[in-house]
């Protein structure tokens, strides 16, 4: 429906402009309880429709999609061809070699035997290919979740005194990871790892990096008594109290001399793309050698510490050795929520990221619940927390990775190694497994990421900064800690302070845009024209009606200064209001009530289907009056201005 205003008669001429015609703001039609709320559960945990390929099949077809839900191997394995077999097989045995030195330091880092990082990457990799959606993610222990798992633990349970019930807790936290991961995947919540922003992880990681590296100066110095203690304070005291007696030259030689190669490895890897299995193959090579001169000069008689005895044979059945209850049960729910969602978050964004590269898709739900079977499965096979590692997935996209099958050749390569070659690591140089951890944590300090964030967002550099002297001055888990709170801060900052803006006409044109954005955009004599950005909500509804308020009193102040008409009409354009509740509207009631005491007309322009809807519900359209109520800034303007230069006349 449309109604028509007449407008007074213009410039003086005796003749009468013709009627503006304007489009009333209609109320959506009523949908009923149900199907708003229906609506709202679809849009919250359905938003993907995951149920589309599901209609119109038949049940023997919707029976098979439902079980290629859970296994997308089914799918994607009906299409496999020899060509890509080659290329998962070539990236399979490339990401193995990368993966067997690096497990055996990341475990070193949880404060576990060698071994547990090596079983970490046989039977998590084999439930994740079946069940995982990417196609480039390489799983196995990291680092950073290697070092959370062992600072957390380490704190409960003293793993040198009581190396039993040390592995038990490390193997709880490892189950209610899988627990909580696989949980908010089935429970479709996977949101909630998005309240962890960027530029936290950013912080979070780097100061990881740097707080794993200072770690392993015990191993790169040779220095037998260190402190249990992360912060650099610390660490740096425990380095050079042990400077004058502590440390062993030789394993210093050996230390330097395979880091330097490390990093040679990787600049020529970065430099030519084609030799990336040159940096992948590097530690392996390292290993070898280290090992070799090791047992030849007998190293290990003159200080060199090693890594002594590996167990063979591939995992032990462990569920036996979880707690189900007593003191250390509910530890390992902590410790497993925290360390569950930080693995979480980077495999997610590393899924994504290696998605978006090669133009396919994940569902990070059904990510979720790989990541947790696989990290449940794990706990009862000896293993710890397992995720996706970006130095490795990077390495089997280079390599050519087609499918999850290179995760297979790689866990294949694994078994085969605790079966057969672990004896042949006894004489490893703990300082080469220093060397390639430092090497690779190196990777997440990106100092390029924060300068970007600097130039970008000054709040989101705090939560960056905030995580990243967190975890070295404090704590991994206060770093954590400050990167939630500081993000949840900037959440709660933008939702009780939205930003209100005034709004101009461009010149020669009938569009209205912030006159902070463009000088040159006009403000109309009379009328205040302002734009709320956010939802109206019971935290942010007093500052919106306080804001407006004060607005109206600089433009009063300024109209009087310069001799302009009085502010008459406040127009509030309502499209980037996208919601609003009780409290808001009373905040505008308030508003409205407070503006005609000083004779001022309040106008809503543009207000959406949920706005407008409510507002008639709250019968708040009867009170303003409908005619002032406009489809858009402009109709209003024409409008108004008109009875602002009557009321001049």
């Amino acid at each position: 429906m449309s109604g028509t205003i007449n407008p007074p008669d213009g410039g003086g001429s005796g003749a009468r402009n013709p009627p503006v015609v304007r489009q009333r703001v209609l109320a959506p039609p009523k949908a009923g309880l149900l199907k708003d709320i229906k609506s709202v559960v679809e849009e919250t945990f359905f938003h993907d429709a995951p149920l589309r390929d599901f209609k119109g099949q038949t049940p023997a077809k919707k029976a098979l999609l439902g079980i290629q839900a859970v296994f997308p191997i089914i799918g994607w394995a009906r299409e496999y061809t020899l060509r890509k077999f080659r290329g998962d097989l070539i990236a399979g045995l490339t990401i193995a070699s990368l993966c067997i030195p690096q497990d055996i330091g990341y475990a070193k880092l949880a404060n576990v035997d060698p071994k547990y990082g090596l079983y970490s990457s046989f039977v998590p990799p084999l439930i994740y290919a079946g069940m995982g959606s990417s196609r480039d993610i390489a799983i196995g222990p990291v680092a950073v979740v290697s070092l959370l798992v062992g600072t957390l633990c380490q704190a409960v349970i003293d793993p040198k005194k009581n190396p039993e019930d040390y592995l038990r807790l490390v193997f709880t936290a490892t189950f209610f990871a899988g627990i909580f991961q696989a949980g908010l995947g089935f429970l479709r919540l996977g949101f909630l790892i998005d309240f962890l922003s960027h530029a936290a992880v950013v912080g979070f990681m780097g100061g990881a990096a740097i707080t794993i590296a200072l770690q392993q100066l015990k191993g790169f110095l040779g220095i037998k008594t260190f402190t249990k203690k992360t912060d650099i304070v610390s660490v740096m005291h425990s380095v050079f109290k042990n400077a004058e007696h502590g440390w062993n030259w030789q394993t210093i030689v050996i230390g330097a001399s395979f880091l330097t190669f490390l990093l040679v490895t990787k600049f020529i890897g970065k430099r030519n793309r084609k030799l990336f299995w040159v940096p992948a193959i590097a530690p392996l090579i390292s290993v070898i050698i280290s090992t070799f001169f090791v047992f030849i000069f007998r190293a290990d008689k003159q200080g060199v510490q090693i890594v002594k005895h590996i167990d063979q044979g591939i995992n032990p059945i462990s569920v036996h050795k979880i707690f189900f209850s007593g003191k250390y049960f509910t530890e390992g729910i902590r410790i497993g929520g925290i360390a569950g969602m930080v693995a979480l978050t980077e495999a997610v964004a590393i899924a994504r990221t290696f998605a978006a590269m090669k133009d396919y898709q994940i569902d990070g739900n059904k990510e979720m619940i790989a990541l947790g079977t696989m990290n449940v499965v794990g706990s009862m096979t000896s293993c710890y927390i397992a995720t996706g590692s970006f130095s490795r997935s990077a390495v089997n996209f280079m390599a050519g990775v087609e499918t999850a099958v290179s995760n297979i050749v790689m866990a294949i390569v694994v078994a085969l190694t605790l079966e057969f070659i672990t004896p042949l690591f006894k004489y490893t140089p703990n300082a080469i497994l220093a060397a390639i951890i430092i090497s690779a944590v190196l990777g997440l300090i990106d100092i390029d990421a924060a300068i970007l964030i600097w130039r970008i967002d000054k709040l989101d550099f705090l939560a960056c900064m905030g995580a990243f002297l967190g975890v070295i001055f404090i704590s991994v888990e206060i770093g954590l800690l400050i990167a939630v709170v500081i993000s949840f801060a900037k959440i709660l900052l933008q939702v009780t302070r939205p930003r209100t803006t005034v709004l101009g006409k461009l010149p020669n044109s009938n569009v209205y845009r912030n006159t902070l954005q463009y000088p040159d955009a006009a403000q109309i004599p009379g009328i205040l024209i302002i734009r709320v950005d956010s939802a109206i909500y019971f935290s942010n509804s007093n500052y919106v009606r306080e804001r407006a308020s004060r607005w109206v009193r600089e433009e009063q102040e300024n109209a009087k200064e310069y001799g302009m008409p009085a502010i008459r009409f406040v127009i509030i354009e309502m499209s980037p209001v996208t919601d609003i509740d009780t409290s808001g509207i009373h905040s505008i009631e308030e508003l409205l009530k407070s503006l005609e005491k000083q004779e001022i007309q309040l106008i809503l322009a543009n207000p959406g289907p949920v706005v407008i809807e409510k507002l008639y519900a709250s019968k708040f359209v009867e009170e303003i009056g409908e005619k002032n109520i406009f489809l858009t800034v402009g109709d209003a303007v024409a409008v108004c201005s008109t009875e602002v230069a009557e009321q001049q006349a």
